[in-house]
Protein backbone atom coordinates (compact mmCIF):
# COMPACT_ATOMS: atom_id res chain seq x y z
CA UNK A 1 0.00 0.00 0.00
CA UNK A 2 2.84 2.39 0.84
CA UNK A 3 4.37 1.77 -2.61
CA UNK A 4 1.09 2.59 -4.36
CA UNK A 5 0.69 5.78 -2.32
CA UNK A 6 4.31 6.79 -2.99
CA UNK A 7 3.81 6.11 -6.71
CA UNK A 8 0.69 8.33 -6.75
CA UNK A 9 2.64 11.15 -5.06
CA UNK A 10 5.38 10.88 -7.70
CA UNK A 11 2.86 10.90 -10.56
CA UNK A 12 1.07 13.97 -9.20
CA UNK A 13 4.38 15.78 -8.57
CA UNK A 14 5.64 14.94 -12.05
CA UNK A 15 2.50 16.43 -13.56
CA UNK A 16 3.00 19.74 -11.74
CA UNK A 17 6.69 20.19 -12.52
CA UNK A 18 8.03 21.56 -15.80
CA UNK A 19 9.30 18.93 -18.20
CA UNK A 20 13.10 18.55 -18.36
CA UNK A 21 14.56 21.27 -20.56
CA UNK A 22 11.49 23.50 -20.23
CA UNK A 23 10.99 26.46 -17.95
CA UNK A 24 8.27 27.42 -15.54
CA UNK A 25 5.31 29.35 -16.95
CA UNK A 26 6.08 32.99 -17.67
CA UNK A 27 4.67 35.59 -15.33
CA UNK A 28 3.63 39.00 -16.68
CA UNK A 29 5.18 42.10 -15.17
CA UNK A 30 2.83 43.78 -12.70
CA UNK A 31 1.74 47.36 -13.36
CA UNK A 32 4.18 49.73 -11.69
CA UNK A 33 6.94 47.13 -11.28
CA UNK A 34 10.47 48.49 -11.51
CA UNK A 35 12.15 47.48 -14.77
CA UNK A 36 15.74 47.69 -15.99
CA UNK A 37 17.36 47.39 -19.39
CA UNK A 38 16.88 43.95 -20.91
CA UNK A 39 14.68 41.91 -23.24
CA UNK A 40 11.20 40.51 -23.13
CA UNK A 41 8.10 39.40 -24.95
CA UNK A 42 5.29 41.92 -25.26
CA UNK A 43 1.79 40.59 -25.91
CA UNK A 44 -0.86 42.96 -27.23
CA UNK A 45 -4.56 42.12 -26.89
CA UNK A 46 -7.31 43.93 -28.80
CA UNK A 47 -10.72 42.25 -28.67
CA UNK A 48 -10.11 38.91 -30.45
CA UNK A 49 -6.76 40.02 -31.89
CA UNK A 50 -3.42 39.16 -30.36
CA UNK A 51 0.06 40.26 -31.45
CA UNK A 52 3.40 39.26 -29.96
CA UNK A 53 6.62 41.25 -30.15
CA UNK A 54 10.15 40.56 -28.99
CA UNK A 55 11.26 43.80 -27.36
CA UNK A 56 14.40 45.44 -26.15
CA UNK A 57 13.61 47.13 -22.85
CA UNK A 58 15.36 50.45 -22.30
CA UNK A 59 14.98 51.93 -18.83
CA UNK A 60 18.29 53.68 -18.20
CA UNK A 61 18.69 57.30 -19.30
CA UNK A 62 21.58 56.32 -21.61
CA UNK A 63 19.70 53.47 -23.31
CA UNK A 64 16.57 55.60 -23.77
CA UNK A 65 18.63 58.42 -25.31
CA UNK A 66 20.28 56.00 -27.78
CA UNK A 67 17.01 54.25 -28.69
CA UNK A 68 17.02 52.90 -32.25
CA UNK A 69 19.66 55.33 -33.53
CA UNK A 70 21.83 54.22 -36.48
CA UNK A 71 19.90 50.99 -37.12
CA UNK A 72 19.04 50.31 -40.73
CA UNK A 73 16.30 47.75 -40.07
CA UNK A 74 14.05 46.29 -37.40
CA UNK A 75 12.50 42.81 -37.64
CA UNK A 76 8.72 42.93 -38.26
CA UNK A 77 7.80 41.42 -34.89
CA UNK A 78 10.35 43.36 -32.84
CA UNK A 79 10.32 46.67 -31.05
CA UNK A 80 11.84 48.82 -28.36
CA UNK A 81 10.00 49.45 -25.10
CA UNK A 82 10.95 52.69 -23.34
CA UNK A 83 10.36 52.55 -19.59
CA UNK A 84 10.04 55.67 -17.42
CA UNK A 85 10.05 55.96 -13.63
CA UNK A 86 6.85 58.00 -13.55
CA UNK A 87 4.10 59.17 -15.88
CA UNK A 88 5.25 62.00 -18.13
CA UNK A 89 4.52 63.91 -21.31
CA UNK A 90 7.90 64.28 -23.03
CA UNK A 91 8.00 64.01 -26.81
CA UNK A 92 10.14 61.77 -29.02
CA UNK A 93 12.24 62.74 -32.02
CA UNK A 94 14.06 60.83 -34.77
CA UNK A 95 17.68 62.06 -34.45
CA UNK A 96 20.01 59.60 -36.20
CA UNK A 97 17.09 57.22 -36.70
CA UNK A 98 17.17 55.71 -40.19
CA UNK A 99 13.91 53.76 -40.33
CA UNK A 100 10.32 55.10 -40.18
CA UNK A 101 8.63 54.08 -36.94
CA UNK A 102 5.27 54.03 -35.22
CA UNK A 103 5.20 54.78 -31.53
CA UNK A 104 2.56 53.67 -29.08
CA UNK A 105 2.22 55.50 -25.77
CA UNK A 106 1.15 53.24 -22.89
CA UNK A 107 -0.16 54.09 -19.43
CA UNK A 108 0.98 52.62 -16.10
CA UNK A 109 -1.80 49.98 -16.29
CA UNK A 110 -0.46 48.68 -19.64
CA UNK A 111 -3.21 50.23 -21.81
CA UNK A 112 -2.36 51.70 -25.21
CA UNK A 113 -3.26 55.40 -25.16
CA UNK A 114 -2.18 56.76 -28.53
CA UNK A 115 -0.27 55.82 -31.70
CA UNK A 116 1.81 58.23 -33.78
CA UNK A 117 3.73 57.61 -37.01
CA UNK A 118 7.26 59.05 -37.01
CA UNK A 119 9.10 59.91 -40.23
CA UNK A 120 12.85 59.84 -40.82
CA UNK A 121 14.17 63.41 -40.70
CA UNK A 122 15.37 64.99 -43.98
CA UNK A 123 18.90 64.92 -42.49
CA UNK A 124 18.90 62.31 -39.69
CA UNK A 125 22.08 63.76 -38.18
CA UNK A 126 21.19 67.44 -38.02
CA UNK A 127 17.45 67.74 -38.68
CA UNK A 128 15.20 69.55 -38.65
CA UNK A 129 13.44 67.20 -36.25
CA UNK A 130 9.72 66.90 -35.67
CA UNK A 131 8.80 66.35 -32.01
CA UNK A 132 6.22 63.56 -31.64
CA UNK A 133 4.36 64.60 -28.53
CA UNK A 134 1.48 62.52 -27.14
CA UNK A 135 -1.72 64.16 -25.98
CA UNK A 136 -1.78 62.43 -22.57
CA UNK A 137 0.75 61.41 -19.89
CA UNK A 138 2.29 57.96 -20.39
CA UNK A 139 4.60 55.55 -18.52
CA UNK A 140 5.90 53.44 -21.42
CA UNK A 141 6.48 54.01 -25.13
CA UNK A 142 6.77 51.27 -27.74
CA UNK A 143 8.58 51.88 -31.04
CA UNK A 144 7.92 49.45 -33.91
CA UNK A 145 8.18 49.51 -37.69
CA UNK A 146 5.91 52.16 -39.12
CA UNK A 147 2.43 50.75 -39.80
CA UNK A 148 2.82 47.74 -37.47
CA UNK A 149 -0.16 48.68 -35.30
CA UNK A 150 -2.37 49.26 -38.33
CA UNK A 151 -1.31 45.98 -40.00
CA UNK A 152 -2.16 44.09 -36.80
CA UNK A 153 -5.47 45.92 -36.21
CA UNK A 154 -4.23 47.43 -32.93
CA UNK A 155 -5.77 50.71 -31.79
CA UNK A 156 -5.80 52.78 -28.58
CA UNK A 157 -7.44 50.85 -25.76
CA UNK A 158 -5.50 47.64 -26.46
CA UNK A 159 -4.11 45.86 -23.39
CA UNK A 160 -0.43 44.90 -23.18
CA UNK A 161 1.43 42.30 -21.15
CA UNK A 162 5.22 42.15 -20.73
CA UNK A 163 7.04 38.90 -20.00
CA UNK A 164 10.71 39.39 -19.08
CA UNK A 165 13.31 37.14 -20.71
CA UNK A 166 15.45 35.10 -18.36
Amino acid sequence: MKRVLWLLVLIVAAGTLPAPGSSAPATPVSPGAALGDGRGTLRIYQNDLRATLQVEIVASVEARARGLMFRTSLPEDAGMLFVFEADGRGGFWMKNTLIPLSIGFIDSRWRLLEILDMQVAPDPASGPFTIYDPSAPYRYALEVNQGYFKRKGITPGARLELILSR
